[in-house]
């Protein structure tokens, strides 16, 4: 997944430019790919603290290797909506595909802000429709006739594409306390390792993941000889 997605995270911290010396805040930073990569902009002086919620990926984060051993990154795992994140600490808060599992995305950007100092600034990206995203898309329709009919799910309920509506994002960042908010499309194209990882990722991720979760005993039904190439992804 690190592989599938790095450019994307790569683009949102161009946009939301670390510099040296700046102290950040990591929402959602799973295995900590990204916390490496914002620490090696902000060091030696500045610091990032990952938070995520998942114990196994935080260890997983601890144990990666650091292009620098001083590298000023600490791991911490916590619900970025309720938990104390601390007051006026960090010059800036990211997140790559970390924010759109919040129950209240409301209550969760109001804890974030209280955490930044004056002036301090999100930058955060996270998938457009699912109709704009065929690596996840094309799967899926390929697996339909397979796959029971389901219930049209809520678009606002926390998964994937709970922040697909951008109003939806704009109201939310507004309401939370943020006063300047752009959005802005991105497309680029992605790929992951080779054939037959590609295909054991896309079985467990996306729309089509959350079938096979469900109804596991398709999955041989599913899969079969396939022939991948890099798919585009719209965040």
């Amino acid at each position: 997944m690190d592989r599938q997605i790095e450019p994307l995270g790569l683009a949102a911290i161009d946009v939301l430019a670390p510099g040296e010396g700046e102290h950040i805040l990591d929402i959602g930073c799973g295995c900590g790919q990204t916390s490496l990569s914002l620490a090696a902009r902000v060091s030696p002086r500045g610091s990032v603290v990952g938070v995520d919620i998942s114990k196994p990926m935080l260890e997983v984060a601890r144990r990666r290797p650091r292009p620098a051993p001083d590298l000023p990154v600490a791991f911490r795992q916590l619900d970025a909506q309720s938990g104390d994140l601390g007051h006026g600490i960090f010059d800036a808060a990211f997140s790559r595909f970390g924010v759109m599992f919040f129950s209240n995305p409301v209550a969760a950007f109001a804890n974030i802000r209280t955490s930044l100092k004056a002036g301090g600034r999100i930058a955060f990206v996270c998938w457009r429709p699912l109709s704009e995203n065929l690596w996840m898309q094309a799967p899926l329709e390929a697996a339909l006739p397979f796959i029971p009919t389901a219930a049209q799910p809520d678009p606002t309920a926390p998964g994937p594409f709970a922040f697909a509506d951008a109003s939806r994002v704009r109201s939310m960042l507004t309401n939370a306390g943020f006063d300047t908010v752009t959005i802005n499309p991105f497309d680029a194209r992605i790929g992951g390792p080779d054939v037959e990882q590609t295909l054991k990722l896309t079985l467990r991720v996306g729309p089509l993941g959350a079938a096979l979760r469900e109804h596991p005993e398709l999955a041989d039904k599913i899969t079969g000889p396939v022939s991948l190439t890099e798919s585009e992804s719209r965040g």
